[in-house]
């Protein structure tokens, strides 16, 4: 009987247990054909981001958090980063970084990329840079690694995949 109930606690704290994504984000190519998706998930200290993608080209690239949630018509109208304060694009900047800015991802000669990127810029509800406000916020994979210092985008050249963060 003693063995029955430990494993009804163990169900129980599995239920319990806190969602893996509080958020998702589909991504898309130009073409708009769908290449993998990023999961959101709003910790005590920040957000951890996760990212699967598959067709980029091999090596790294830049990935930013943008300001509106679309990909419509050309990834443009997703703005600029996220950066209320209006700071300067880049972690290594010495006047930014901005909230949108993130640590480049790298791709393998495959095509296929997997990443967690944490954040403490961003949150997804809160009062810190809301991912999840009135307009939304995209995550936009660009051509080109960022070198996190150059403006506007650290050379990391034009946008690539898009997904809308829902």
């Amino acid at each position: 009987m003693r063995h029955c109930f430990s494993g009804l606690v163990f169900v129980l704290a599995l239920a319990a247990s806190p969602a893996l994504a509080d958020a998702t984000a589909a991504i898309v190519n130009t073409d708009k054909k769908g290449i993998g998706k990023a999961t959101f998930e709003q910790t005590k200290t920040g957000v951890l981001i996760t990212v699967e993608v598959t067709g980029l080209p091999p090596g790294p690239h830049g990935i930013h958090l943008h300001s509106v949630g679309t990909c419509d018509p050309n990834f443009k109208a997703s703005k600029g980063h996220i950066n209320p304060g209006k700071v300067k694009h880049g972690l290594r900047n010495p006047a930014g970084p901005d909230n949108g800015d993130l640590p480049n991802i790298f791709a393998a000669s495959d095509g296929k990329a997997q990443a967690e990127i944490f954040t403490t810029r961003v949150s997804l509800t809160g009062s810190k840079a809301a991912l999840l406000d009135s307009d939304g916020s995209a995550l936009i994979i660009h051509a080109n690694r960022d070198d996190h210092l150059a403006q506007p985008i650290g050379g990391a050249g034009g946008r690539i995949a898009c997904g809308v963060i829902k």
